[in-house]
Order: structure tokens, then sequence, then C-alpha cells
């Protein structure tokens, strides 16, 4: 699986996925404060009365895409813990430090004093989202993809996409065998109970499994990570590696119409929940690109219950420049 002669069937981390609460708290932390473009608004296809938002650069392409469902404010807090996405990270450039600190400081975000990681390649702030899902933002100069620059945030200053996540585990040797021997990933750096793999050595194909044998339990809820998602090239790769795990233990299921992607999903052995998405078709498929996220998309199967959904989803508004630091 990881001869390099052959083209990788996982490219990288596509979408990560997190249960949230209040969906004006929510598009204003990620369109506002992260200075994220709402690529993408539409419905949970398991239940249509709430949202999904995707979140991510102008063009929404795999490793930029932070989704979540908003179920509101009523939604019972989930509680970080092993077997669970407690952390994901985001990629900004290391000049970036400084106007970081000020801006979360004059929004009045909580975060931890930047930490150096890995012998001081990367700075790291520590926050939470506004239902304390933790977020990590990542000042590092190996980023070279373009910066998201909707209006919240300069150009300069802006993030680039998703760094890694971060996984906690009882131990880290079943999850990283499954990553090794069937996702294409690398063993690059450990340290201090900490192992990163990726598929090559670039931000945005991050893994970071974390051991944490003394911490209990995550349990699901607002503030928590649904799954992460790995980007698969094409509807056949997809398939490919669905046998592949099956043929190493693992329980995929079938394939998943997504809409803007094709997808399977499985627990791996240290109880997070995987999926596998498809790079194509893209959320272009049904907004023109200078349009992305600025009205409700619903898939075929939903459209005849456009007229009561429009009436029961919570409205809402997205004006990410009044997050402007001037």
């Amino acid at each position: 699986m990881n001869d390099s002669s052959t083209p990788k069937l996982i490219t990288g981390i596509h979408h990560v996925t997190a249960i949230s609460g209040d969906v004006q708290q929510n598009i204003d932390f990620y369109t506002g404060i992260l200075g994220l473009k709402l690529v993408k608004q539409t419905v949970n296809y398991d239940y249509p009365e709430v949202y999904h938002f995707y979140f991510g650069n102008n063009g929404g392409e795999p490793g930029t895409i932070m989704t979540t469902f908003p179920y509101g404010s009523e939604m019972t807090n989930g509680r970080h813990g092993k077997g669970k996405v407690n952390t994901t990270a985001f990629s900004v450039p290391l000049s970036a430090v400084d106007y970081w600190l000020r801006r979360l400081e004059h929004f009045k975000v909580l975060f931890k004093h930047p930490q150096e990681r890995f012998g001081g390649s990367e700075v790291v702030i520590y926050l939470e989202d506004s239902d304390g899902m933790g977020v990590e933002l990542i000042f590092n100069d190996a980023d070279t993809r373009p910066p998201i620059s909707p209006a919240a945030v300069p150009e300069e200053h802006a993030i680039r996409g998703i760094h890694h996540v971060e996984l906690w585990l009882e131990g880290f040797e079943r999850t990283a065998a499954v990553l090794t021997e069937r996702m294409n990933h690398t063993l690059l750096k450990e340290g201090a109970g900490r192992f990163r793999f990726g598929v090559d050595d670039t931000p945005g194909r991050f893994v970071d499994l974390l051991c944490m044998p003394n911490s209990l339990g995550g349990l699901d809820g607002s503030g928590m990570v649904h799954h992460v998602a790995f980007s698969t090239p094409d509807a056949s790769t997809l398939l490919e590696l669905r046998e592949s795990l099956q043929t190493f233990g693992l329980d995929p299921t079938g394939v998943r119409d997504r809409n803007y992607f094709r997808s399977i999903y499985f627990k791996e052995p240290g109880g997070v929940l995987f999926e596998i998405a498809t790079a194509e078709p893209g959320f272009g498929i049904d907004e023109n690109p200078g349009e992305l996220g600025q009205s409700l998309q619903l898939p075929p199967r939903f459209e005849e219950k456009r007229q009561s959904l429009d009436k029961t989803l919570p409205s809402f508004t997205c004006n990410p420049l009044k997050f402007r630091l001037e």
C-alpha cells in the first residue's frame, strides 16, 4: 500500500465534521473569528431538520473543510476523552502569531499561551469554538497553500486549511497499523506521547495520535467531532479502499451518496469514526463557483420538503466583515 511507484489511495484529510449547538454562534465562530468561507449550506441527510454547514476555502477544496451539524442550543455537551478526535488544527503562517494573539484577545476568545512543538518548528495556540470543541492554530512555514481570504482576516494572516487532527487513544499501535497498512500513512515525528502520521510531510495530511490511557472515554454531544474524513481521488479508489479495509478485519459501510462526494465509514480500532470521501464531484455541482454557500442547497430527494424546511430551519446572518480587526 505504501509503494511510492503506485498512486496513493489516500491523499490527505478531506474534512472534519463536528456536532454543534447554536446556529448563529456556529456561523460567527467559523466565518467570523477563524475567517473561513461558508462554502455550502445544506441539511443533515439523516436529519434534514438540522443544517449541515461546510466551511473552507473559496473552492471548498479537500483539506480545508470543516463541517458542522448545529443541533441548537439545547444540545447536550459532549466530553473530550479517549476514542475521539478532540482537536482540529488549522494551519497559519508563522509570521501571524502576534496578529492572532491580538485578534483572539479583541474578540474575547479564551486561549492558551503559545507553545512550541516538535523542536520549535511549530508554534501552537489552543482555543475552543463556541461549543467547546478543541481547536489549534498551528503557526508554521511549511504550508504553501494559498490563504483563505474572505472578509474577516487579511490574506497575509489567514488560515491556509486544516493542519492535522488529534486523536486520543488508549494506545496508538492498532490505529497506527490501519493508517500505515491500509491508508498510505507513515510515521513522520514523535515526542511527548504524540505520534504524527501523514501521507507525506505536508500540512493538511497529518494525523496526530496521543496515548491517553488515564483519560476517561469521550462522549458524543455538542462540541465534539463526529468523524474525520480522508480524501481519495474517485469512486474506483473508494471501492478499492473498501475492499482493502475489509481484508484487514474492519467493517466499512456501503458507499453513501453525499451529493458532493461518495464515501464509506468505519470505526478504527481506537473507536474513532473514520470516513473516506471522494475528491469529486465537489461543491460546484449545484452552485456557481462565485456563489458557493449563499443559499440553501438540497439533494433532489428533499426538494419536496423545501417549503417546510424554510420555515423550521433557524434563520442566521453571515457577516464576516464585522469580525475584521482594524
